[in-house]
C-alpha cells in the first residue's frame, strides 16, 4: 500500500501543507516563538492575546494599551520569522475582546480563532477590504448552527471554518463537569454533530464549512482517524507545549514531563468553567481552603468572581508560565503525561507524519 501524505487545509484562500492548527495557549505559553515555528512546517501558527501584555511594565496600570502594544508586537515578531499562515485566538470572555480583534485585524493576522463564548458580531469588525478569517471555537452542533445563521443573517458572513473542541482539551472546557467523562460528547461524536449541524447551511449557501478538530488530539493517528471521519484537520496544542520553540519557561514544560496520568485533574476556575490542570502544590492550597480572596489586579475575564475568588487566575497563570510553579498551575490536555522529552517543532512534525503514515499503511 502506497505511504499517503497529510493532505493540505483550505481556509478560504489560505492553504496550509499541514492540516494542522497549532491551539492558543494563555497566558504567554504560545506567542510569537511558538506561533512562527509552526507556521514555517506548514501549519497554522496561533498567537494567544489572553494576557498577551504580560511582559509590560505597564500591565498592571495601563492594562488596555499594554495588551494592544504586546499583540502587536507579537504579530511583528511572528512576522520577522515566518511567511507561513498565523491566527490569533481570542477568547470572547474576555475584557478587552474589541482591542484584541480591531489589533488583529488592523495588523492583518491571517485568521482569528474566538471561543469561550458565541462570538456572535465578529463580523462586525470587517471592513470589505480586509482579508482577515474567522473561526468560532465551539463544544457542540448546535452552537456552530446558531453562529453560522447568526452571521449570514445578520452580516451576510459564512464562517471561514469552525474548530470543535471536545473535552479532553487543557485550560478552560466548554463542558458541565458531568458531561466532561461522558461518551456522549466525546471528539469523535461531536465532529459527526457540528458536520451534520452544517449540512443544511452548506447546501442552503452553496459553500463547504470547513470542520477542524480539538481537544485530545495528540497522534498522528488521531488526526487520521479525525479526517476519515470527515475534519478537513486537526487543532494540537498540549503536544506543543513540550518543544523547544514553545514560549513556556523550562519548568512549565518539564511539569508535563514529569507528570503522571492521575496527575492531571479538573478545578473550577475562578471565571466560572471547569478547567483541566495538573495537580500541584498550588492546586491543593486552593482546594484546602488556604488561598484568600485578593484584589483583582486586571479584570481580564468578564465571567470572573473575583469578588469570591480565592486566587487570580492571571497571575497563577503569568507565575506558572515563568515557572514560578508553586504560585500557580499548568493548563494541561488529557495527554499531557504523554510527554517524553522536549524536542523541536520540526522534530514533533516529523513525528506526527510518521505516526500519520503508519496508520494508512495498516489500515
Amino acid at each position: 500500500m502506497s505511504i499517503k501524505e497529510m493532505k493540505d487545509l483550505v481556509i478560504g484562500n489560505l492553504k496550509a501543507k499541514l492540516p494542522i492548527i497549532q491551539g492558543g495557549m494563555g497566558v504567554g505559553i504560545s506567542m510569537s516563538g511558538l506561533a512562527s515555528a509552526v507556521a514555517n512546517e506548514g501549519g497554522i501558527g496561533v498567537i494567544s492575546s489572553a494576557c498577551v501584555g504580560m511582559f509590560e511594565t505597564d500591565l498592571h496600570d495601563n492594562y488596555l494599551e499594554a495588551n494592544i502594544r504586546a499583540l502587536k508586537s507579537e504579530i511583528k515578531k511572528a512576522r520577522e520569522k515566518t511567511d507561513g499562515i498565523l491566527g490569533v485566538n481570542i477568547m470572547k470572555a474576555l475584557t478587552n475582546f474589541t482591542d484584541m480583534v480591531k489589533t488583529s485585524i488592523r495588523e492583518k493576522v491571517d485568521i482569528i480563532f474566538s471561543g469561550a463564548g458565541l462570538p456572535l458580531n465578529l463580523p462586525q469588525y470587517l471592513e470589505e477590504s480586509d482579508e482577515t478569517k474567522l473561526v468560532p471555537i465551539v463544544s457542540s452542533g448546535r452552537a456552530a448552527a446558531i453562529i453560522a445563521k447568526n452571521w449570514i443573517k445578520k452580516f451576510d458572513y459564512i464562517p471561514d471554518a469552525f474548530v470543535v473542541e471536545g473535552p479532553k482539551a487543557g485550560g478552560h472546557l466548554g463542558f458541565k463537569l458531568e458531561q466532561i467523562n461522558d461518551n456522549q460528547f466525546s471528539l469523535d461524536k461531536l465532529v459527526i454533530q457540528v458536520l451534520e449541524s452544517l449540512r443544511p447551511i452548506e447546501d442552503k449557501v452553496n459553500e463547504k464549512i470547513p470542520v477542524i478538530a480539538a481537544g485530545g488530539v495528540y497522534t498522528g493517528g488521531d488526526i487520521r482517524e479525525l479526517i476519515d471521519l470527515g475534519a478537513a484537520g486537526v487543532q494540537m496544542a498540549t503536544r506543543f507545549v513540550t518543544t523547544k520553540e514553545c514560549d513556556a519557561s523550562e519548568s512549565f514544560k518539564n511539569t508535563y514531563i514529569q507528570s503522571e496520568k492521575e496527575d492531571l485533574e479538573i478545578i473550577e476556575s475562578p471565571v466560572g468553567m471547569p478547567g483541566r490542570v495538573i495537580h500541584n502544590q498550588f492546586v491543593e492550597k486552593v482546594s484546602a481552603g488556604e488561598k484568600k480572596p485578593f484584589s483583582c489586579p486586571y479584570h481580564c475575564i468578564k465571567t470572573c468572581e473575583k469578588e469570591d475568588s480565592p486566587y487570580c487566575i492571571a497571575l497563577a497563570l503569568i507565575n506558572a508560565q515563568q515557572g514560578r510553579m508553586s504560585h500557580g498551575f499548568a493548563f494541561a490536555g488529557e495527554n499531557a503525561y504523554r510527554a517524553e522529552e522536549i524536542i523541536s517543532v520540526s522534530k514533533l512534525i516529523e513525528d506526527l507524519k510518521k505516526e500519520y503514515q503508519k496508520v494508512c499503511l495498516v489500515s
